[in-house]
């Protein structure tokens, strides 16, 4: 009977610990910004209604983002930028899904490669982006940056206006991760 007992007990600890390491964090309101520097006018814009999840023990991430939520300083910027660039209309979001290098969930700050593949406009590309990773006691914060080049994703600018736009794109993103309940 006490064998049994023991059986159930370990069998108990031992699934509950598996399914406490299966759960995911989710990040609703993550930011993502965008800077692109040119002689005539700077672009910003920034979005806060971005979709992420991560998984600390398979190390995966996925982010969805919104391509009309963008928010710019100038009306006429996010028109052009919805669409005539992105075409907002057509491709609605872009997408990352990838994976966390060398990541150890038992290190509170550590710098790691995020490798996986980003998808905007119907063309994915695979990338290594530096991003900084955070456990806290909530969940986990994820922060950093990568440069986007428009040329890759099949962005076309119109001749007369290529010297307003630069061909690289800075992009930084700050996601605050909270334990996903189903």
């Amino acid at each position: 009977m006490n064998k049994v007992v023991l059986f159930v007990l370990f069998s108990l600890l031992y699934y509950s610990n598996v399914s406490a390491q299966t759960n995911d964090f989710i990040e609703r309101q993550g930011q993502v910004t965008f800077f692109s520097y040119t002689a005539v006018e700077n672009i910003q814009a920034k979005n806060n209604q971005v979709l992420s999840l991560f998984n600390p023990y398979s190390q995966e991430i996925a982010v969805s983002i919104l391509m009309r939520a963008f928010v710019f300083e100038k009306s006429l910027m996010r028109d052009h930028f919805n669409e005539s660039y992105i075409e907002s209309d057509l491709y609605p979001k872009a997408t990352f899904s990838g994976k966390i290098i060398d990541f150890d969930s038992e290190i509170a700050t550590q710098t790691r490669i995020i490798r996986g593949d980003f998808t905007l406009k119907n063309t994915t590309k695979t990338i290594d982006i530096k991003a900084t990773i955070t456990k806290t006691d909530a969940g986990y914060t994820i922060t950093g940056a990568l440069d986007v080049l428009i040329d890759d994703y099949d962005i076309n600018v119109p001749p007369l206006l290529s010297p307003n736009i630069s061909k690289k794109i800075e992009v930084t993103f700050h996601f605050t991760y909270a334990p996903y309940e189903k």
